[in-house]
């Protein structure tokens, strides 16, 4: 934790900025019209600010001593500005009273409050940081300098003086940082953690994993491999998505070989684990919803391609005859569900669900997956907790501690290590007063996909204690705690709105050979979008993605706006364009009504349009009079008879009369044609014999 102490009045670059920005509004005011209106909009506009110096501090081994032991640390100094910072002093400062409870020990670290007074135990000098970097001094305090320290929390803070840097006026600006921890000094105690991480990975699509998305997650410096090396060695226990060991076997022999390599190196860890639900979909909200059974996950079969599957040859059976009989042709081996989702070595009967929940949610967990399952909340949704394993009436509760949980899922998104340290030193201050009600408490990391491997693995180094398993978290009589009153509901009108959907896709699917295409991806995205890790701003952008993705399918297929028609016979096909905007092709019926009983035309059209195109379909007609106007409806069905896309009307104009004239003035032409001809013809003969008769004569 860091904080910078503010200089009274502004500096002097400041009020040479604020001098300029005067003389530019009135410049402005007098050569362009600006409004006082809009210059007070301006001034109140948000700027961005400065670079500030920052502080760091760290002490022991995530913010612990043993008692009558050194304290060790390291101050960081980071200098994100643009010039140096010069050499100063940086002292560590111990107030020996010790913070009384988790609420103590926020306001300390998130507010600078804490009581009693601040002495200082050692001083360092600092060196120049340029600009860009960052530095540390390293601080030692023995331990008499400490003094006698009872086990406890006690507030710490790191101060930095005489250090300052230039502007870009050539200003010197001073800098006086100060940096909040803590130092536990611990107590001969067995107390132990358990540490639970989440194993979540979100496609894109919001589908399955792709083969490229799996190859990138994979690769030597992909995110689930990194995840794979900060737990190894350490007793963390994992809870799955099945989604992630789903997405690589449904892809068989051509899933990547970086991903088929990642899923047997996880499923080697000796790590205790569990799954969660596909997706990570939120149980509270369906049992909210009053569902009998968790949504199930969808059919996964009809996204295999046997071709990725080794085919399996027959045995061959015992007989008699000389001549062996024939085998049949050798099949692939399809695996179900269960196989492509399985996680070997995962613990079942375990819910790990948003908290809010109310009693009649519990039971309907009991419903969903037996009596005897557990249910992981945060110490936030009970009240009374006192122990990691807690009831509530016969219901079977995990307790995690929520505001070490807090600290400890924000020191593994740090990148940077001394800030990191920071959330590890208020970690171990808020499990020290969780031990003093429980030898064993847990914390359970947030939901997240930007995790720094290398401060996961120092946290689980630090906190995750050999031998906190899951089975030595359920073990013993729990605890008798209620659950903390909550507004139940949240997120159930969505839900319900995005299952309406869901059955609008399964009636639109009726056109698809093999609708499971479509709707194993639609359950999916549905699962994820109640998923337990979306906060509520992340919640309402999916469902309004998902809302428009649903429009979007259901008029990926429909009739082209027809152009008007001018038909010049009585009998000639129509030419209707039929769109499908689907990556496979789909089977509707095309029905033509047209708008009174002068058009004879073919009432249903049977259409197979093809993927990604548009289809033409031509219609045959016939005019039942010569001519006339007539507008020509039409729409598509499924087999099923589910309207499909929206209807659309052709104008169609008949000139079926002009066939008989156009062919009567052809006719007439040829004639005429003719018959100048042979008047021509006659002419030339006669005047042909009237040159040769007088040659004749004579």
């Amino acid at each position: 934790m860091n904080s910078t102490i503010p200089r009274e009045g502004p500096r002097p670059r400041a009020r040479r900025l604020l001098s300029r920005l005067a003389a530019v509004v009135v410049v402005g005011s007098l050569g362009f019209g600006v409004s006082p209106a809009a210059l007070a909009d301006d001034a109140d506009a948000e700027q961005p600010a400065d670079p500030a110096v920052e502080l760091f501090l760290s002490v022991g081994a995530g913010g612990e001593i043993a008692p009558g032991t050194p304290m060790l640390g390291t101050v960081t100094i980071d200098n994100p500005t643009d010039s140096d910072l010069t050499a100063g002093s940086v002292s560590v400062e111990l107030n020996t009273t010790p913070l009384a409870d988790g609420a103590a020990l926020d306001a300390w670290l998130d507010g600078g409050t804490a009581g009693g007074g601040f002495r200082t135990v050692v001083t360092e000098s600092s060196p120049v940081v340029a600009d860009g970097a960052d530095d540390s001094v390293s601080v030692s305090v023995d331990a008499a300098d400490l003094g006698t320290l009872a086990p406890g929390v006690y507030p710490l803070k790191a101060r930095l003086n005489g250090a300052t840097t230039t502007d870009a006026d050539g200003e010197t600006v001073p800098w006086n940082v100060t940096a909040e921890s803590v130092v536990v000094v611990t107590a001969p105690t067995d107390s132990r953690t358990a540490v639970i991480v989440p194993v979540t990975a979100t496609p894109e699509s919001g589908g399955l994993l792709t083969a490229d998305e799996l190859s990138a997650l994979t690769a030597d410096d992909g995110a689930l491999t990194d995840l794979v090396e900060a737990v190894s060695g350490t007793s963390a226990i994992l809870a799955i998505d099945p989604s992630i060991p789903a997405a690589i076997r449904v892809l068989g022999e051509s899933a990547p070989v970086s991903a088929t390599q990642w899923l047997e190196s996880f499923e080697a860890l000796p790590n205790d684990m569990f799954t969660l639900q596909f997706g990570d979909a939120d149980a509270t909200v369906q049992a909210q919803s009053g569902r009998a059974q968790l949504l199930a996950e969808p059919d996964l079969a009809p996204l295999l391609d046997p071709a990725d599957f080794p085919a399996v040859e027959p045995e061959p059976e015992a007989t008699s005859e000389p001549t062996p009989t024939p085998l049949p042709s050798a099949e692939p081996e399809l695996p179900d569900n269960s196989e492509l989702t399985a996680v070997r070595g995962s613990q079942a009967g375990i819910l790990w669900p948003r908290a809010g929940i109310t009693e009649k949610d519990l039971a309907a967990f009991g419903g969903y997956l037996g009596d005897r399952v557990t249910t992981i909340l945060p110490s936030t949704a009970v009240q009374g907790a006192s122990a990691v394993h807690s009831a509530v009436g016969a219901r079977d509760l995990l307790v995690t501690d929520a505001s070490a949980s807090a600290r400890l899922s924000a020191a593994v998104e740090r990148s940077d290590p001394a800030a990191a340290e920071a959330q590890l030193a208020g970690t171990a201050g808020h499990l020290f007063f969780a031990g003093r009600s429980s030898e064993l408490t847990a914390v359970a990391l947030d939901r997240s996909e930007t995790r720094s491997p290398e401060a996961l693995r120092e946290a689980l180094v630090a906190f995750a204690s050999p031998g906190a398993t899951l089975s030595a978290l359920r073990t013993g009589a729990p605890a008798s705690v209620t659950l903390t009153e909550t507004t139940a509901g949240a997120r159930v009108a969505e839900l319900n709105s995005m299952l309406a959907g869901e059955d609008r896709l399964a009636a639109f699917a009726t056109i698809l050979d093999e609708p499971d295409v479509l709707m194993a991806p639609e359950r999916i995205r549905v699962l994820r979008t109640i998923g337990v890790g979306l906060d509520d701003e992340q919640f309402t952008e999916r469902t309004a993605a998902h809302a428009d993705r649903v429009n979007t399918t259901l008029t990926s297929v429909t009739v082209q706006k027809p152009k008007p028609v001018q038909l010049f016979t009585s009998a000639a096909p129509l030419p209707v364009w039929v769109r499908n905007d689907l990556p496979w092709p789909v089977t509707v019926n095309l029905f033509s009504t047209p708008s009174d009983n002068r058009l004879d035309i073919q009432p249903v059209t049977p259409v197979t349009a093809l993927a990604s195109s548009a289809t033409r379909v031509d219609v045959p007609i016939e005019a039942r009079v010569a001519s006339g106007e007539v507008d020509v409806r039409f729409r598509l069905e499924s087999d099923a008879g589910v309207p499909i896309g929206q209807p659309e009307v052709a104008d169609v104009t008949l000139r079926a009369d002009w066939e008989g004239i156009g062919l009567g003035i052809l006719g007439g032409v040829i004639g005429l044609l003719l018959i100048v001809g042979i008047v021509r013809m006659v002419r030339r003969r006669r005047a042909d014999a009237a040159d040769d008769t007088p040659e004749e004569s004579k």
